[in-house]
């Protein structure tokens, strides 16, 4: 055997059972798979390790870091009754116990573990909602303080934020709502050729778009845009410091940053809804006329006969229901930005997933409450 291999003796003695330790106890040797599991299949003994009573090390010819770690794990990370050593190899056994850190404990899924899960979680959408309505609360007294006091509003931050969140985003809608129109049209028109029902076709696309499509699909695309980057601008607030120095100064956030926002999204979603509603019904009477010959005045004559006007004004309703649902949403979690990268990536990318998520179940809430309008 190679003087030199870590290795662990169990000797008896007229003391008792002495652990005996030879070899060198370093990092290069104890990397090597061969002497590793065979160190190992020695320390994992309980009966043999439980009942050594004296430990010798003066026979180690060396002893590092390492060796002293594993050495001190065995020990269960406390020193045992008896210990016989070297002064070099105390030192170093002292550093480690010194400076040693025990491991994390293991998560083990057990039903009281999910029951802990489950409870920090209701407690944490509970914190949620505490702090939304806080916000939302927080929103109508800043309402009642412009009406009382208009000419002191913060009117130059609303006219930034409208052109932010509503003219730069024309583009975009537009061509999203063009591609959308088409794309349904296609494909309904695949349908209703064979039934002979293609004059159906601006029924269908008119009440889909301006009802439920239109309003959804500028929520959903003002929610990934201008939410997050509601977010992102409050959070970088917190990162740099400027939210504590207004506080420092007296300015109150509620009233310069959340309404301002607020009011924006509120005017702007509807204004957007309607954009996006008419290009997606052009790609359609476009769509309808290439794909089933349906002329653009026949389309244009039959939409309003189609479709109630009715169903218009729930839409923009509604629209201005969700502007203010993403504004109050990016601001929540804006303001809850910790001081730290991570934390803004994680608000950003949180505020737009549940923006997007309360669209949905708004919408989905003003289907049944208004099942029966304008149809």
């Amino acid at each position: 055997m190679d003087d030199s291999q870590p290795r662990l003796v169990f000797e008896t003695t007229p003391e008792g059972q002495c652990a005996v330790l030879h070899g060198r106890w370093t990092a290069a040797h104890l990397a090597e798979p061969v002497h590793w599991a065979a160190l190992q299949r020695v320390l994992n003994q309980p009966q043999p390790m439980a009942g050594a009573c004296q430990w010798d090390l003066r026979a180690l010819q060396h002893l590092d870091h390492s060796g002293a770690q594993l050495l001190w794990n065995a020990w269960g990370r406390r020193w045992p009754p008896s210990v016989q050593y070297r002064d070099g190899q105390r030192a170093i056994l002292e550093r480690v116990a010194r400076f040693s850190v025990a491991p994390p404990p293991t998560r083990r899924t057990t039903a009281w573990g999910l029951l802990l899960q489950l409870g920090s979680g209701v407690f944490g959408a509970a914190d949620h909602a505490v702090g939304a309505l806080r916000l939302l609360g927080q929103l109508l007294l800043d309402l009642v303080q412009l009406l009382r006091a208009p000419a002191k509003g913060p009117w130059r931050d609303i006219s930034g934020h409208l052109y932010r969140i509503g003219a730069t985003a024309l583009p975009i809608t537009a061509l999203v709502g063009f591609l959308i129109g088409v794309v349904l049209a296609y494909l309904m028109s695949q349908q209703l050729r064979q039934f002979g029902a293609d004059a159906f076709i601006v029924n269908i696309l008119g009440l889909s778009l301006i009802r439920e499509l239109g309003p959804v699909l500028a929520a959903i695309l003002i929610a990934g845009r201008s939410g997050s980057a509601i977010t992102a601008q409050i959070g970088v607030m917190r990162v740099t410091e400027e939210l504590d120095a207004m506080r420092v100064m007296g300015i109150a956030q509620g009233f310069r940053l959340v309404m301002p926002r607020a009011i924006a999204m509120a005017v702007a979603m509807p204004l957007l809804t309607v954009w996006t509603t008419l290009a997606a019904l052009l790609g359609g009477m476009l769509a309808s006329d290439v794909a089933m010959g349906l002329s653009p005045a026949y389309f244009v004559t039959a939409l309003p006969k189609a479709v109630n006007i009715a169903n218009l004004w729930l839409a923009m309703g509604k629209s201005a229901v969700f502007g203010v649902m993403i504004a109050l949403i990016g601001c929540h979690y804006g303001l809850r930005v910790q001081p730290n990268t991570q934390s803004l990536g994680e608000g950003t990318t949180a505020s737009v997933v549940t923006s997007i998520t309360m669209v949905i179940l708004v919408d989905a809430l003003f289907a049944v409450l208004f099942k029966d309008v304008g149809l």
